[in-house]
């Protein structure tokens, strides 16, 4: 599958060693003076070692690399000791994956014998991390990577409303999005946004044409993409088929204009469902290039096995 990896540029590698610490899942070695990425398997791709590089030799790429495995990674890393372990469930916890952290902290639970530390204190400390500098507004520290690609949750939160919400739906105008990044080619198919989603699929233009975009967005997880001008579209449908088969999505919504070449975006959804082990079902939106919808109705179910 494709997903974003780090590249090292080793003809401004010089053997530092600073990047090594910073990877906390041990995918970085110092080898013959350079640094190497040693496992596509430990490298969760998330960027933490980019700025501690002093000559910017480590960069972020998208290529055909072996899915993130967090139990390989919990197997290499319990022999590091409680800090190692500390700061990996730490690091996946600000980058909002949930998932691989909770799937880390089940392999501990499971291997204590393995560890010579209280496991207790440590998912406390887990838990508390980073509390003590929360507030009501949406915080987004400084991490490893590409900003722009760096996945964050932010459901709304009933508890935390106030008497400036009207003011600043008034001002902004009131937003159902629920997650970041919304691009296909960026989006971690495992994200905790995606876990039991409702998915809405929409072509890039739907949002420009319909002036109540959001309202069909409400209460589902987005990813747009376009069908005639994005590459890689073998990459899209395999991240779809995870969403189905992994994170194990409710309902897709495809959305999409009346002209041709979107009707591409079914047929992505659709080669996705074909190789996945569950069914899903897809309900197709068709938008007019005045942004109104033409037509909503379930497709029938693709042929394909189903998961019981």
């Amino acid at each position: 599958m494709k997903r974003t990896m780090i590249h090292i540029d080793e003809d401004k590698c010089n053997g530092c060693g600073a990047c090594v610490p910073n990877c906390h899942e041990g995918a970085l070695q110092i080898i013959d003076g350079k640094a190497r990425l040693i496992s596509d398997l430990m490298c969760d791709g998330l960027g933490a070692c980019l700025g501690h590089c002093p000559k910017g030799a480590i960069t972020l790429e998208e290529r055909e690399a072996a899915p993130y495995d967090e139990i390989t990674v919990m197997e290499q890393m319990a022999p590091k000791g409680r800090n190692t372990i500390k700061a990996h469930l730490i690091h996946m916890k600000e980058h909002k994956e949930f998932g691989f952290m909770k799937q880390g902290i089940k392999w501990l639970k499971e291997n204590q014998d393995k560890i010579d530390f209280d496991l207790k204190s440590l998912i406390e400390e887990i838990h508390n991390h980073g509390q003590a500098f929360e507030t009501k507004k949406m915080k987004t520290p400084h991490q490893g990577g590409c900003p722009g690609s760096q996945s964050m949750s932010f459901k709304p939160d009933l508890t935390m409303a106030t008497q400036n919400e009207p003011v600043r739906e008034k001002q902004y105008g009131a937003s159902a999005l629920q997650q970041w990044p919304v691009q296909l080619h960026l989006l971690n198919p495992m994200a905790e946004y995606m876990q039991n989603a409702d998915l809405l699929v929409a072509a890039d233009c739907t949002a420009f044409s319909m002036g109540n975009f959001h309202q069909h967005l409400e209460g589902k997880s987005l990813a747009i993409a376009c069908p005639k001008l994005d590459n890689g579209k073998e990459t899209y449908i395999e991240k779809l088929r995870m969403m189905i088969d992994e994170a194990k999505v409710n309902t897709i919504t495809v959305m999409m204009m009346e002209v041709p070449c979107c009707g591409g975006l079914l047929s992505i959804v659709q080669a996705a469902l074909a190789q996945a082990k569950r069914y899903v079902p897809v309900k197709v939106m068709m938008v007019s290039i005045r942004g109104e919808v033409i037509s909503e109705e379930w497709a029938p179910p693709v042929n394909q096995k189903i998961e019981a």
